[in-house]
């Protein structure tokens, strides 16, 4: 795991427990919420040396302005918006998506967690059977290469938050945050 990246998010994430609970126990929007930890996690890209980084929420262009699309475990092309995501905005080919992050409220059908972790998953996979062009100016066609996947759950009545860590498409640690 990247832990850089973790340590990026995980201290963005205790600042916004602590600043934004009363938010999160009003049981605002998910939306407003994942704009929220973006404000806190941009001045972290500068203090971790991700400059000409961005914190960017329901971003659902690539390359050209064209729908950021997944491959599906089916090979089936997916539209996606993920919550939050760290990214370069094209501008490092190589290096372009840092972390993707997808937030849940405890409460939410079963069914679209599967759907968020599956997207981690995929999105947090190095490519696509080698589509992804590592000479600097081609972009894969479809979303992938995400150093880091987190998945959060919040638990409003227990005042926690689940936190899960994808790499490579798998699930590789997970905590649990009070706030």
């Amino acid at each position: 795991m990247n832990y850089t990246l973790k340590k990026l998010f995980d201290e963005s994430a205790d600042i916004f427990f602590v600043d934004e609970s009363q938010n999160i126990l009003s049981n605002i929007a998910e939306r407003n919420l994942c704009s929220r930890l973006a404000i806190y996690m941009t001045p972290k890209l500068g203090e971790y040396g991700f400059k000409d980084y961005y914190a960017d929420t329901e971003y659902n262009r690539k390359q050209s302005g064209r729908v950021k699309t997944i491959l599906d475990d089916e090979e089936n092309i997916i539209t996606i918006q993920c919550d939050l995501i760290l990214h370069s905005r094209g501008i490092f080919v190589e290096n372009d998506n840092l972390i993707a992050i997808e937030m849940k409220k405890s409460n939410r059908p079963n069914a679209e967690k599967l759907v968020d972790r599956k997207r981690l998953r995929t999105m947090t996979k190095a490519s696509y059977d080698g589509v992804w062009s590592w000479e600097g100016e081609t972009h894969p066609e479809h979303v992938c290469g995400y150093q880091l996947g987190v998945y959060m759950i919040l638990d409003i009545n227990n005042r926690s938050c689940a936190i899960e860590y994808y790499k490579r498409g798998e699930m590789l640690d997970q905590r649990i945050q009070q706030f």
